[in-house]
């Protein structure tokens, strides 16, 4: 017996197939595809709204934020971090402006004074003596702006990474005496007496920075501290510090947390001729050498140091 089908139900069953998918493909793909897009789109909102709030941020409004999702997701977890950015920006930003009135502020005092002593010198006769005095005036005014001047540049060489550190090794007797020697004229003029406490102590700094860092504390003990300055040299914890005390009035409570801050001064300095730059620049120098400036305060008087590695 031989059984047959005929192929022409099968041949038109495979037509109406390959129609209905020549019809049907296209629209379901693109329904696919709409839908896609309207998810994708869905999705990306928030970052097209952190796009816009960017896009409209300014210099002058340093203190906008992006809008951040509610969901925890990545999208959320991009707001964050761009937002914390944005607040990091806006530090920097409040220092810079905070840096450069002060500077201004700090450099326009000595010219005003030369301009004082100047002007009146052109408008009439002075005698010799007056003459002198108007001179070593200005001097004195020029001596405060070229170190102001250096100052800045110590610190902008800071801000970009590139205060040059040359290390050498030398003993802390060295170092300690080498900056005692500098200062003692100037402390016996005062009254004041200058001392070096320490233990045989090798460490290994650039010499002229190190050297710039205790004159300028010695500086400030001369300034406002009162009887002897002790330059010490001692070991902690694996790290080399270097000292500088005096027996006056310390610091306030007040003051510490900001001692090392660019322009900060204390009350006793605030009449003083100082810019209020000598401790950030030990801090500074003490970063650039991988290490910490320090202050604290006591009955005893004020204690300043470096701690170096």
């Amino acid at each position: 017996m031989v059984v047959g089908a005929s192929s022409e139900v099968r041949e038109e069953t495979l037509a109406n197939l390959v129609a209905g998918f020549a019809v049907g493909g296209p629209v379901a793909l693109g329904l696919v595809s709409l839908l896609g897009y309207a998810l994708a789109s869905a999705a990306l909102r928030p970052v097209e709204s952190m796009r816009r709030q960017a896009a409209a941020i300014s210099a002058s409004e340093p203190g906008k934020r992006l809008p951040v999702p509610a969901a925890r997701d990545e999208i959320a977890r991009l707001g964050e971090t761009l937002n914390g950015m944005l607040a990091r920006l806006e530090t920097a930003l409040a220092r810079e402006r905070s840096f450069v009135a002060d500077a201004s502020h700090e450099l326009r005092t000595p010219l005003a004074l030369m301009k004082a002593e100047f002007e009146p010198a052109l408008k009439r006769t002075r005698s010799v003596e007056e003459l002198e005095a108007a001179l070593r005036s200005a001097a004195e005014e020029t001596e405060r702006l070229t170190q102001l001047a250096e100052d800045l540049l110590v610190l902008a060489r800071s801000d970009q990474g590139d205060l040059p550190v040359r290390r050498e090794l030398l003993s802390a007797s060295e170092l300690l005496g080498s900056v005692k020697e500098r200062f003692a004229r100037r402390a016996a003029a005062v009254g004041r007496r200058l001392e070096v406490e320490t233990a045989p102590i090798d460490l290994s700094v650039d010499r002229l920075r190190a050297e710039q860092a205790l004159g300028n504390l010695v500086e400030n003990a001369l300034r406002h501290g009162s009887g002897a300055i002790v330059l010490r040299a001692s070991e902690q914890e694996g790290q080399v510090e270097l000292h500088v005390l005096d027996e006056g009035p310390g610091f306030t409570e007040a003051y510490l947390p900001r001692a090392f801050e660019r322009f900060s001064r204390g009350e006793a300095a605030r009449s003083g001729s100082g810019a209020g730059l000598g401790l950030a620049i030990v801090d500074v120098i003490a970063r650039a050498h991988g290490g910490s400036a320090r202050a604290a305060s006591s009955a005893d008087g004020a204690d300043v140091w470096l701690s170096l590695p």
